[in-house]
Formats: structure tokens, C-alpha cells, sequence
């Protein structure tokens, strides 16, 4: 249950702080003193979307601080203590907080958390409900919500429908298209194939464009390289040659250096240097004879072939359209590679042909599996309606409307949609025999704050009639109530808060005179800036608040009338411990 809340800095609040009690806590207070923004704090403090105009002028910030006390092992706390939150022998703080930029920020158990966290914290703590309910439930489809959240086999069913129905989508839409793609898929397929084909036929090598261009200069200017080769053959080694060696004393330069050698030879007697220069000498001309015969390897291998020139020069033509067509006059690797990505382009391409066949059984399987699971889920929900059915029926003839009857009316709609296949309209038949009809068509205004009130509890508590929150807020949901039917709301209420805590705003006396605490909501001005309080009020001061809410003022006459009121509400017993 919440403890305390402590509102600073929002709206017309300065700084208000709420001591709550287990049981039944009224809210009440003149019109404009700040009740609504007691619900907004809490609001923001539950994770709901932050508002940087609700920021008080003047002020840097909103925050609101929470206090709530939990038995352990409660759901709450381990969902705290998974996002890092302390907490101690169950109690847990909750803050939040809004800047005047719009800037928001989440704290639980003193560790910063996701705003989301706070949401997903707040489902658990605390259910809210108020005068937007009614509205929502003008819409067919906040009916189907009501029941599947009232109950979790319907919640298990539709957690196991909606894989399938997201199967079934993403498998007819993958079939749609590949179908829708077939005429471009063929197209590609064959510009794709003839490119392969074209290439297969040339059937090129990596690195045979270099190769061919460096053959093509060979066979080209073949002349000119056998004239070099054949004279720096002769200077090296000497031999048959039109070249003038001019008037050396050598033919050759193989010759030289051995001349070169012996010369120094000669002096190594005199001086054991000269022996190293010849030896020098001598394996130079090792070097210029070794040169000598790779020179005319290479001679012999320079020949004047017209035949191969052209074959070099038509080979490297169809090597180059290739390029230009597949590689953007690229390298032959660069062909190589478009053809490898063309290939496991047209390996996909045939894939998905060869896919659709298979895919329409898939399909087919998929909504037989929908359709199985379409029908658990309207089995479920039956069964759902029904207890939903009772449990209402049974919440909204204790508040003074005896003979009633609220229902849940399941109907195939012969088409499975993202959340099944049922329309759900939840009816209500005021008398026996009245015809059953739409909650927001069959209630006037009073009574459709009473059958929100009973669909709320009833929706909020399991097979054996504990709440699944610790922790109700009603906003005003006495809205259009008078006389008896409010004494029978008030009750009701009352009742409620045996099981769980029940935080109730409303305007009505006979509401608030079955409260466990009693808070009022004031507000000073002093002309500048407006601050709101809340303090609880008991003793003569409850009395007065009950009777400014009868009468409009505070009276003898009114006050004896509260004071009737007070002591005709039955007294409820004590809450030692506070709700569960």
C-alpha cells in the first residue's frame, strides 16, 4: 500500500504532503483547490507521460516522492529489485521529477531508472480509475481490453495467439511479395544469366590482363628488343656482332675483367692487397659472364610472331569488353568478382521461384495453426465473460441496483484479426427482462459510475475475491450519484478497502463519511502566489468538511446533519496491519 505521497512544485501546489492509511482514504476539497493535481502527482509517480506546463510557475521543478510498503515477495519489489532498487523490510520509494524545460527523471529505491520501469512498477502498485474509464468504454474495443486483462487464461491464449497471427502476416506478405516480384526477379534472372554465360565463354584468369599486356609489348617491338639484348650481349662476353667495339684493347667485357685480373695478379708479390683486387676482378667477371648468358637466354626467347601478336592483341579485345560491360573498365578481377556476386545473385533469384510452392503450404499450415489458436483464444474468453459476468453482477447490486445484471456478450466476427476473432460488448440489463444492451447506452449517468465501479473491482480480483493490487485510486467515480445510491457507493467502497487500500476524490458526504482518514485539500491565496495543502481532518473538523459537502456551509443545522450522517456509516474494523 502507498504510505505517503509528498507533491512539491505542481500546479497550484506549493508542497502537500499525503499520510495515507490502510483502508478507505476520501480526498475532498472546494473546487479549484487542487484535487486533480493530487491525482496528476500520483500520476507521475505511476509513469504516466510528463507535462511541463503542470510545473508551478516559479518553480525549477515538479517532484513527486512516493512511500509504499509491500509484503515480501511481492511482485513490485522484485521488479524493483531486478532495475537495482533498495529496499528495506518492504518498503520501497518512488520518485519522479519534472523540470520546467520538460525535462523528466525516475528514481526508485534511490537507483535512477527508466520512466518505463515506473510504468511497468505502477500496474502492479496501484490501479486508477476515473471519469475517462467511462468514456473509453464507448469504444468496442476498450470492452474487448477490460475482459482479456480481467483474466489470465484469456492473457495466456492471446500471448500464444499473436506469435501466429504474426506468422501468418509476415508469411503472406514474403508470398505477396515474391509474387508481386516475379515479372522484375525473371528480368533480372535473364540479364544476369546472359552476363554469366558471356563470361563463361571468354573464361578469363586473374592477373591474365597484365600478363597479356606485357606479351603484346614483347611481340610488338620484338626487333628492337633483340637488337639491344643481341649488343649488350656482345659487350658482355663478346662474339659475332655488328657492333664496333671501337678501339679497345677487349672484345668483351668478360675479357676486360680477366685482363683486369692478371694485371693485378702480377703485383701481389709486392704488395698482398693487389691479391684482393684481383680476386675482386675475378668475381666480377663470375657476375658479367652469368649476365652474359641470362642476356642471351632472354635473345633466344625474343621472337617475331605475327601469329601470336595477333592472338595476344584478340584476346586482350575480349578481355577489355568485359571489363568495359561488367566492371566499368575495370580489371580482369574486378570481372572475376561481378561474375561471383552475379552468381549468388542468381542463386537467390531462382531460390525464391523455387520458394513460392513451398511457401503457400507454410501459409496454409500457419493459418490452421491461427485458427487452433483463434479458438482457444474465444474458449477462453467465453469462460472469461461468464466469471466476468457474475463477479460484476454481483459488485453492482450492492450498490443499489439490486436487479441488474451486467454481462459479457462474446461474437464471432468469422474473421481473426491481431487480437482474435471476437467483437466484445459488455451489457448491461438495468431490470429482469429488460433487454441487455451497451453499458454506456442501458446506464444513466449515475448508474454507469456504479457499473464502472463494480466492472472496476470485479476486473482487479481473482477466483477467491483478493485484489490483485494492493492499492485502488477512484477518481470522482460518484460522479452523477445522490441520495442512496452514493450511500450504497460509499459502502461499497468501504468494503473494498477490507482487502486492499482504496484512495477515493469525490464531492459527496455520504462517500466520505465511510472513510478510514479523511484528507481535505485546501488552498490560500494571498494574492500572488496559491499554495495547496492536504491535512486530515477528524473530530469537529470532519464534521464541518461532511457538512460543507451536504449543505454548502458549516452551519448547526448542517454540522447535526453531518454528524447524523457519520454515525449512520457503518463502522468498518480497525485495519491493524493495512491491506496485503
Amino acid at each position: 500500500m502507498l504510505q505517503q505521497i509528498r507533491i512539491t512544485g505542481l500546479g497550484v501546489i506549493d508542497d502537500a504532503v499525503l499520510d495515507l492509511s490502510p483502508g478507505l482514504n476520501v480526498i475532498t476539497g472546494e473546487t479549484g483547490a487542487g484535487k486533480t493535481m493530487v491525482l496528476t502527482g500520483l500520476g507521475l509517480l505511476l509513469g504516466e507521460r510528463a507535462d511541463a506546463a503542470r510545473v508551478r510557475s516559479g518553480a525549477r521543478r515538479t517532484l513527486v516522492e512516493g512511500v509504499a510498503l509491500l509484503p515480501l515477495g511481492h511482485p513490485v519489489l522484485e521488479r524493483a529489485d531486478e532495475a537495482g532498487a533498495e529496499t528495506e523490510d518492504g518498503e520501497l520509494i518512488v520518485a519522479r521529477s519534472v523540470s520546467a524545460e520538460g525535462r523528466s527523471r525516475a528514481h526508485l529505491g534511490g537507483r535512477t531508472v527508466p520512466i518505463g520501469v515506473l510504468a511497468e512498477v505502477g500496474q502492479e502498485l496501484v490501479a486508477v480509475h476515473g471519469q475517462a474509464d467511462q468514456l473509453r468504454l464507448r469504444s468496442p474495443e476498450q470492452h474487448r481490453a477490460l475482459l482479456d486483462s480481467s483474466d489470465a487464461a484469456v492473457l495466456a491464449a492471446l500471448a500464444a495467439y499473436e506469435p501466429c497471427y504474426e506468422r501468418v502476416r509476415s508469411l503472406v506478405a514474403e508470398r505477396d511479395r515474391l509474387q508481386a516480384e516475379a515479372t522484375e526477379r525473371a528480368r533480372e534472372l535473364e540479364l544476369l544469366s546472359a552476363g554469366l554465360t558471356d563470361i563463361e565463354a571468354v573464361d578469363p584468369h586473374p592477373g591474365e590482363d597484365d600478363e597479356l599486356k606485357a606479351e603484346d609489348a614483347r611481340l610488338s617491338h620484338a626487333d628492337a628488343l633483340r637488337d639491344s639484348a643481341a649488343r649488350a650481349h656482345a659487350l658482355l662476353v663478346g662474339g659475332d656482332s655488328d657492333w664496333d667495339a671501337g678501339e679497345s684493347a677487349w672484345a668483351s667485357v668478360t675479357a676486360g675483367l680477366a685482363s683486369a685480373g692478371d694485371a693485378l695478379r702480377e703485383g701481389a708479390d709486392l704488395d698482398p692487397e693487389m691479391e684482393t683486387l684481383a680476386k675482386r676482378a675475378s668475381e666480377l667477371g663470375y657476375l658479367a659472364t652469368d649476365l652474359g648468358a641470362d642476356v642471351a637466354s632472354y635473345l633466344a626467347g625474343v621472337e617475331v610472331d605475327p601469329a601470336r601478336l595477333e592472338q595476344v592483341q584478340l584476346r586482350r579485345a575480349e578481355l577489355g569488353r568485359l571489363s568495359r560491360r561488367y566492371a566499368d573498365g575495370g580489371s580482369v578481377a574486378d570481372v572475376i568478382a561481378w561474375s561471383r556476386e552475379a552468381a549468388a545473385t542468381v542463386s537467390t533469384l531462382r531460390d525464391a521461384d523455387e520458394r513460392l510452392p513451398a511457401l503457400d503450404a507454410e501459409v496454409e499450415q500457419a493459418r490452421a495453426d491461427l485458427e487452433a489458436a483463434g479458438e482457444r483464444l474465444h474458449t477462453a474468453r467465453v469462460s472469461a465473460a461468464q466469471r466476468l459476468g457474475r463477479r460484476a453482477t454481483a459488485e453492482v447490486r450492492r450498490l443499489a441496483m439490486p436487479k441488474a445484471t451486467i454481462s459479457a456478450r462474446i461474437t464471432p466476427t468469422g474473421q481473426l484479426a491481431r487480437h482474435g476473432g471476437d467483437e466484445v460488448a459488455i451489457e448491461l440489463a438495468a431490470n429482469p427482462g429488460a433487454p441487455a444492451r451497451s453499458v454506456v447506452k442501458a446506464a444513466s449517468g449515475g448508474e454507469l459510475s456504479r457499473v464502472m465501479l463494480a466492472l472496476e473491482v470485479a476486473t482487479r480480483m481473482d477466483a477467491d475475491g483478493v485484489t490483485a493490487v494492493p492499492t485502488f485510486v477512484f477518481d470522482e467515480v460518484d460522479a452523477g450519484v445522490g441520495g442512496k445510491a452514493a450511500t450504497e457507493v460509499g459502502r461499497r467502497l468501504a468494503e473494498l478497502a477490507r482487502t486492499a487500500q482504496v484512495v477515493v476524490v469525490t464531492h459527496l458526504a455520504q462517500v466520505a463519511a465511510f472513510a478510514d482518514r479523511h484528507l481535505v485539500v485546501e488552498k490560500s491565496d494571498d494574492g500572488t502566489i496559491a499554495a495547496s495543502g492536504v491535512h486530515v481532518v477528524e473530530g469537529d473538523q470532519r464534521l464541518h468538511e461532511l457538512a460543507r459537502l451536504m449543505a454548502g456551509d458549516t452551519s448547526a443545522t448542517a454540522v447535526e446533519h453531518a454528524r447524523e450522517l457519520l454515525g449512520s456509516s457503518r463502522p468498518l474494523p480497525e485495519h491493524a496491519s493495512g491491506p496485503a
